[in-house]
């Protein structure tokens, strides 16, 4: 079959209205997709962005957190509160729970769901923090100052005690590991960041299972009661891709849609985007699996330029990005770029017990990922150097007075 015979593609169908399901529909459009564009998204409300949910929109300081997007003139349909409950790729169809949705090309961007605390399901006063109506629900709990009591000490769980401690709540932070960040960092990175709850007025308490869930009271395995005026659950989240069951979609070890470097699914005309889907990095040489915003940013466009190349029988734009984000904690910038997994050495550009160092995670000398904490130029430096491969000198790059960019070999 020539590129003349290929079938046009005339209706995509993204399924996911967050921040990669609605990319897509925009690169779409500005990549020059003429069809139809349909947006599929579970909840009511218009999409909108998800970082500022444990940040502004909790303490009211946010006029509002819907994407910037002017979907009638994208000509990009939006069909909201609408769960998407399986598919049929021979019948090229999209379930949902008001029926069938034909599609040419399926775009799957359900994103990930919070994983939830055992036993504590209908508890009353128990929260996850993951859509807007959740944020909803937990300004009036911090706006009456309860004692909170946040489960997990990782990105979410560190945000939400920053901002309850700006409401005045007083908090205290449940970890089940030794330390904060534990299935993120490695221990000493993350020891530093111990000292922050306590500067921040917050009692974190490591080692620390729940063993259940009462109204008012955590009760940890070891027989301490924590009152509890309201129960924050950041314990991770998990892909949303249990309704792919028996589509022939191939889900790997954690759920996540196992798709190819060019973000396409193990079944014919269905893509995968953002934190649903891990892909094959070649620059690390393993398959990454990213729950952040930027990955939710980035892969869109790949997938919008395989959806048109496919047409026209052009080769498929690779996806291999440098993973980043960021956090905002205890009054602490934190950025991330990279995956550390790998790396042969760790050099410390600054004092950790200070306001701002950054770690390097170097692999043969070449930059493979940092943490700069209140240090976003070495971020940025160091994101390009990642990019690049170049080879780094360790012991200039140590010395944090000289800029990244200046700790090169050659």
């Amino acid at each position: 079959m020539g590129p003349d015979d290929r079938p046009a593609v005339r209706r995509v169908v993204v399924a996911g209205a967050g921040m990669a399901g609605v990319q897509t529909a925009v690169a779409l459009r500005e990549q020059g997709f003429t069809g139809t564009v349909t947006v599929i998204g579970a909840e009511p409300h218009q999409p909108y962005d998800r970082p500022p949910l444990s940040k502004a929109v909790l303490l009211g300081t946010a006029e509002g957190s819907a994407f910037d997007v002017d979907f009638d003139a994208l000509g990009i349909e939006l069909v909201l509160g609408r769960e998407v409950t399986g598919l049929r790729p021979a019948d090229h169809a999209l379930d949902t729970e008001a029926g069938p949705v034909p599609y040419d090309v399926l775009v799957v961007a359900t994103g990930a769901e919070p994983v939830r605390l055992p036993g504590a399901e209908g508890v009353p006063g128990v929260h996850l923090l993951r859509t807007l109506d959740d944020a909803e629900r937990l300004r009036p709990v911090l706006a009456r100052q309860h004692d909170v009591v946040v489960v997990g000490a990782g990105w979410i769980g560190a945000e939400f005690a920053t901002a309850a401690r700006e409401a005045g709540c007083a908090v205290t932070v449940v970890e089940a590991a030794d330390r904060p960040l534990a299935g993120a960092l490695p221990p000493e990175v993350a020891a530093p960041m111990t000292a922050w709850y306590a500067d921040a007025g917050a009692d974190l308490r490591t080692h620390a299972r729940v063993a259940r869930v009462e109204p008012g009271t955590v009760l940890l395995d070891d027989g301490t009661r924590l009152p509890a005026g309201a129960v924050v659950v950041g314990i991770g989240a998990r892909p949303a891709t249990a309704w792919l069951a028996g589509s022939g979609v191939a889900l790997g070890a954690h759920g996540e849609v196992v798709a190819d470097a060019g973000l396409r699914t193990s079944v014919p005309d269905v893509y995968a985007v953002g934190d649903c889907a891990s892909f094959p990095s070649a620059r690390y040489g393993e398959r990454l699996l990213v729950h952040h915003w930027d990955n939710a940013l980035q892969g869109p466009r790949t997938v919008a330029a395989n959806i048109l190349g496919e047409a026209t029988g052009e080769a498929p734009q690779v996806y291999d990005p440098v993973p980043y984000f960021w956090s905002e904690q205890f009054g602490r910038f934190v950025q991330y770029a990279g995956h550390h997994g790998a790396a042969d050495a760790t050099l410390w550009r600054g004092d950790p017990s200070g306001p701002a160092w950054t770690v390097c995670w170097l692999r043969e000398t070449r930059l493979v990922a940092l943490l700069a904490v209140g240090r976003p130029r070495d971020l940025a430096q160091g994101r390009r150097l990642i990019e690049s491969g170049t080879p780094m000198n360790p012991t200039l790059l140590t010395d944090p007075a000289r800029p990244l960019k200046k700790a090169t070999t050659a």
